[in-house]
């Protein structure tokens, strides 16, 4: 069997394509995308009249005054992970006239977008036999959940055990432990380890178990990011920043206990790597949404276990 991973997507059109497209050019036979697949911010494509419309990206002014050059707009701030917002400047004003205006705009997008990928997803995967299973993280608003219930050949895994080709299993958990930018989707450590046990407790046979965790394991190497103040400023040292490990005490022990087959991983974007816990295979292939680019794992699976795992980007 083989299996192609990614996650931490953050809204990107582009990678959203690759990644449904993975099946066919790596010739897999299961797709994952291992959860954080909204966006974290909105930009407005504001109506200037005349046909002209305009929107902030990357701290310039972009100006587009005919219908291609909107939609081409509009696909550039979509493929880096945003999502464009086409308004009048009275609409753009209501929508910012409270928080509860702004959250509900951005879940509309969150929404609108999701179904979108969804019918591309059900239409690039009907006349093949990938499996394909897609599940939010941390950073995800519940409303994913929604959408993806909407999904015939999309699965979500989340807090499952499904069956892979080969006889293998995946239980799935795409929550984190507490962050300091309070996401959507965290549990305090005794929760987080409450339903990985029960999510073990499902498991035949550990040794051709996949663990799809998107908090990597405390101290493993997979989990290092940026060490924040409380006002989340970045700490820096000589000029650089203080890399500190951020991922689950409940995951490492899990791991540890059980020694799955292979354990999937993502949401620390900077820790792109490989390494072992015990007779775990541990991998996260990192992320680079922001630049359109799509990184990822082809793992090929055997009787005899892991047959091989490759890093790829795209």
């Amino acid at each position: 069997m083989r299996l192609f991973y990614a996650g931490d997507i953050h809204g990107s059109d582009r990678c959203f394509k690759k990644f449904i497209n993975a099946g066919g050019f790596y010739h897999a036979d299961v797709l994952v995308l291992g959860g954080d697949l909204t966006a974290k911010m909105v930009i407005p494509v504001v109506d200037r009249g005349g046909g002209k419309h305009e929107a902030r990206l990357f701290g310039a002014t972009e100006v587009a005054e005919t219908p291609e050059e909107i939609e081409d707009l509009e696909q550039r701030i979509a493929a880096n992970g945003f999502y464009p917002y086409r308004c009048t400047p009275d609409e753009l004003a209501e929508a910012e006239t409270s928080t509860e205006n702004q959250a509900n705009l951005f879940r509309r997008l969150i929404v609108g977008t999701l179904e979108r990928w969804l019918a591309l997803a059900e239409e690039r995967l009907a006349n093949t036999d990938i499996q394909c299973y897609i599940m939010p993280g941390n950073d995800d608003d519940p409303a994913v959940c929604d959408v993806l219930r909407q999904g015939n050949r999309v699965v979500n895994p989340e807090f499952k055990n499904v069956q892979l080709p080969g006889g293998f299993e995946m239980v799935s958990v795409g929550f984190s432990n507490k962050t300091p930018f309070d996401s959507p989707r965290e549990m305090d450590e005794d929760a987080l380890g409450t339903e990985i046990e029960a999510l073990a407790g499902s498991v035949r046979n550990m040794s051709t178990a996949i663990f799809n965790f998107h908090c990597p394991p405390y101290d493993s190497g997979l989990d290092l990011a940026p060490k924040v103040t409380a006002d989340l400023r970045m700490v820096t040292r000589g000029g650089q920043p203080v890399m500190v490990p951020v991922g689950s005490t409940s995951v490492r022990k899990a791991i540890e206990q059980h020694q799955p087959l292979l354990g999937l991983h993502g949401h620390v974007h900077e820790s792109r790597g490989a390494t072992k816990i015990g007779r775990t295979l541990c991998l996260n292939p990192g992320s680079d949404y922001a630049a359109g680019v799509l990184r990822g794992l082809i793992i090929d699976l055997g009787i005899q276990g892991i047959v091989s795992h490759q890093f790829v980007s795209g």
